[in-house]
């Protein structure tokens, strides 16, 4: 998935002159991450190329590059969207996060290094501060990354990307089902949890994330499915 900054406090599209295809992905991306963009919007290649000053053939690259990463569906005769997850998806991605995250776990105590505590740490940190930050994203994107830097940790690339995937979706699944998780909970959570690392107790460190991830999807009203929104594209993009 195309990455934008944590840090970033403004996200406006690239402009006609330093668009590439890329730079397109990343305010894509970033727009999906801010709800500026909720699941099941058309992604209609004319209005986007409007909006970053270049032709379908670039919207369209950059639409394909976010398709492998599961955040757009391409639709043959009708377009891409925004991915919508289904309840039975949204269930099956926490589930396999469960299994995944169990074992980033374990193989984080097994050989983290103390600069690797410091790294999540300061991740923490920067938690804390965005929790009254204006722009909702940012704070969620830096909840996410914290389940990937643990995973990067590790030095296992393909579960990193994995997980890389698996928290994208995630963040997809909160916009769609309103999520009620509250931040500083999450952040108090992740502390508790590298506290736990930190003593070397793997069977407890494991059960304190499934527990976690366990009170974030039951925080989701997985009910039933629900319908998208409509809204004006180009307005969504320069908000």
């Amino acid at each position: 998935m195309p990455r934008a900054s944590a840090t970033t406090t403004e996200a406006a599209p690239a402009t006609a002159k330093a668009s590439s295809i890329e730079s397109i992905a990343q305010s894509i991306a970033l727009a999906i991450l801010e709800r500026r963009l909720p699941p099941g919007t058309w992604l209609r290649e004319e209005a986007l190329g409007r909006v970053y000053g270049v032709s379908r053939t670039k919207v369209r690259a950059a639409l394909i590059t976010l398709s492998k990463d599961k955040l757009i569906e391409m639709i043959p005769d009708k377009g891409a969207f925004v991915c919508k997850p289904s309840v039975q998806e949204a269930r099956e991605v926490f589930a396999v996060r469960r299994i995944l995250e169990s074992e980033v776990v374990r193989l984080f105590i097994a050989q983290a290094s103390p600069a690797d505590y410091d790294v999540l740490e300061q991740h923490i940190q920067m938690e804390r501060k965005s929790s009254g930050h204006k722009t909702t994203g940012v704070r969620e994107e830096l909840l996410g990354d914290f389940h990937v830097a643990l995973a990067k940790a590790t030095g296992n690339r393909t579960l990193t990307e994995l997980l890389h995937e698996l928290v994208a979706r995630s963040s997809l699944i909160a916009m769609l089902y309103q999520s009620s998780n509250d931040a500083h909970c999450s952040t108090d959570e992740h502390s508790d949890f590298l506290r736990i690392c930190r003593r070397g107790d793997a069977d407890a460190a494991v059960a304190c994330m499934v527990d976690h991830l366990n009170r974030i999807e039951s925080s989701l009203e997985l009910g039933a499915d629900k319908p998208a929104g409509q809204l004006d594209l180009v307005k969504a993009l320069l908000a």
